[in-house]
């Protein structure tokens, strides 16, 4: 006999709590084999393949393309093992009595066998698949409810069975006995169903799989109990809850309709008398229905004029995957750091200068070993000197632990830069920083912010940031006061580099300019800490000769 084991999804670590069905990888009746990726699923880090720890058929799926997933919810069940019972009989054929027989016989031997039996059968899997996650014990099966199956026959009465055996009774006598008790015995039926709904309403489970499905009948108030559904064995899907929808909105409709349609009335002559208004009656007894009366008295809607514009109705956008866990994680870090940002213009000519001397270096020379390497980009020049300014001031590579009330300051500078990709802003980290040239920097600023374009980015190319860069002049802004990235300390914000009028060596020219913004933890430091690496990287930026002293 098969075993049905049901595949929950496991936590995929770093502290996430449910992740979103992208695609499913295989079908209901699919065999899978041990850890082959059945389903896509996007977490609040990345796209994750998730494998099966358990090999066979994929009896079910439970949730659709789109539906939030938590940890520790089924995801499919796979029968392991040899075929279940009734598997091999053509559809529609019915065991007869001697199967039946041949069955009872066998669950007497096998309950006479009972204790030569183990009690509990092994368990297949791979073992720990993802983080958290095993595979030594088998869940209990589950089975789906079958709201189409008949109820019982309800139990013949003695007065039914005294008229089917007395067949000496004239033919009208009969046919009135068959009659009644044919009534009987639908009234028993009817009973019977009333009685299994009651049950199945209390204790009974509901056919539905996706969670999208019950919180879509939650939000407007449907009893799913009371609805058949249109999939595999009653299975109640979306389209029968949106269908149940459109039916109770049409005939809400239809009621409202009736009650704001005045009576008819015809326009007076303007030369005809006046005729009195009828006296009033008088209000109804106390318990009597008043409903026609509010409904003639009660003012027509309001219908808007032809040719004038309806205002837009409002949508509601869910706060899922990436752009709910930064809701999160930027809500907390303005709750929990107090923050300050001060900022300073810096002439920025120089450091263009140098990166376009390392370009024209490597045209000129390609055969130079100085030259090999990509082209050096302005956020890995930024970079190398945010770490250079770091080192100098490790106040601002930090974080604080309030539960120790300690200042953790960080050995290491596991820098972390801003990518807007079509998924949200994500904050990919380059891990020792501090060990890196301008080549090296460049090199994996390109590698990081390519995965997170293809949603490619791991959970720990996400984590562990000791300090952000924040190049927001790509969008086109001079300033900016960023959210510091909680846990971390401080943030520094590169707005965009143009042409201004500047004085240099006491003459006004035009120079490139670029303003920069630290948002920094008062609790680590003061601002004269903040201030003072603000201005060592203002300085780098305009004298990059100043980078040789500490290179």
């Amino acid at each position: 006999m098969a075993q049905v084991l049901e595949f929950k999804l496991p936590d995929l670590g770093e502290g996430l709590t449910g992740a979103e069905i992208v695609r499913w990888l295989v079908e209901v009746g699919e065999v899978v084999a041990v850890d082959q990726p059945v389903v896509e699923v996007e977490t609040a880090k990345a796209m994750v393949d998730v494998p099966c720890p358990y090999g066979g058929v994929v009896t079910a799926r439970f949730g659709e393309e789109g539906a939030e997933v938590p940890v520790g919810a089924p995801l499919i069940t796979v029968a392991v093992g040899g075929p279940a019972d009734g598997e091999g009989r053509p559809e529609g054929e019915t065991p007869s009595a001697a199967d039946g027989s041949r069955a009872d016989d066998s669950r007497a031997d096998g309950s006479r066998a009972a204790g030569s039996r183990p009690k509990d059968p092994p368990s297949t899997g791979s073992g720990n698949v993802l983080v958290g996650y095993g595979t030594s014990e088998a869940p209990a099966r589950r089975r789906r409810v079958r709201p189409g199956r008949p109820a019982p026959s309800a139990p013949a009465t003695p007065a039914a069975s005294a008229t089917s055996t007395a067949s000496a009774m004239p033919t009208a006598s009969a046919t009135a006995t068959a009659n009644g008790r044919a009534a009987a015995e639908g009234e028993a039926a009817a009973a019977a169903r009333r009685a299994r709904t009651d049950a199945g309403a209390v204790d009974g489970p509901v056919p539905v799989i996706s969670p999208l499905v019950r919180r879509l009948a939650r939000q407007h108030g449907l009893d799913l109990r009371e609805m058949s559904g249109s999939g595999p064995e009653g299975l109640i899907l979306r389209a029968d809850v949106e269908y149940a929808l459109r039916a109770a909105g049409t005939q809400s409709g239809k009621d409202k309709d009736k009650e704001r349609t005045p009576p008819p009335t015809t326009e007076p002559h303007p030369h005809a008398p006046q005729i009195p208004a009828p006296p009033q009656t008088p209000a109804p007894a106390q318990g009597q229905a008043q409903a026609p009366a509010q409904a003639q008295t009660q003012a027509p809607a309001y219908t808007p004029a032809v040719g004038v514009p309806t205002a837009p109705e409002s949508t509601r956008v869910p706060l899922k995957g990436i752009r709910g866990v930064m809701a999160d994680k930027l809500s907390r870090s303005r709750t929990e750091i107090p923050d300050a940002t001060c900022w300073v213009d810096a002439d920025a000519t120089e450091l263009m200068r140098a990166r376009d001397a390392m370009r024209r270096f490597a045209e000129d020379r390609p055969q130079s070993p100085a030259a090999g390497g990509p082209k050096i980009s302005v956020l890995a020049l930024l970079a190398r000197i945010c770490t250079a300014a770091l080192a100098r001031f490790p106040e601002l590579n930090s974080s604080v632990d309030m539960t120790a009330r300690e200042v953790v300051q960080h050995g290491a500078v596991h820098l972390g830069f801003a990518a807007q990709t079509e998924r949200g802003l994500v904050v990919p980290v380059v891990r020792d920083a501090h060990t890196r040239n301008a080549e090296s920097l460049t090199a994996e600023f390109a590698r990081l912010t390519e995965a997170a374009r293809t949603g490619t980015l791991s959970p720990a190319e996400l984590t562990g940031g000791t300090f952000t860069l924040n190049n927001y002049g790509v969008f086109g802004v001079d300033g900016s006061t960023p959210i510091i990235n909680h846990p971390e300390a401080a943030m520094l914000g590169v707005g965009r580099i143009v042409p201004k009028p500047w004085v240099h060596e006491g003459e006004l020219a035009v120079r490139q300019v670029v303003q920069l913004s630290l948002t920094f933890d008062h609790r680590v430091c003061d601002g004269g800490t903040a201030g003072g690496f603000l201005r060592y990287v203002a300085d780098c930026v305009e004298q990059p000769a100043v980078l040789l002293r500490t290179l």
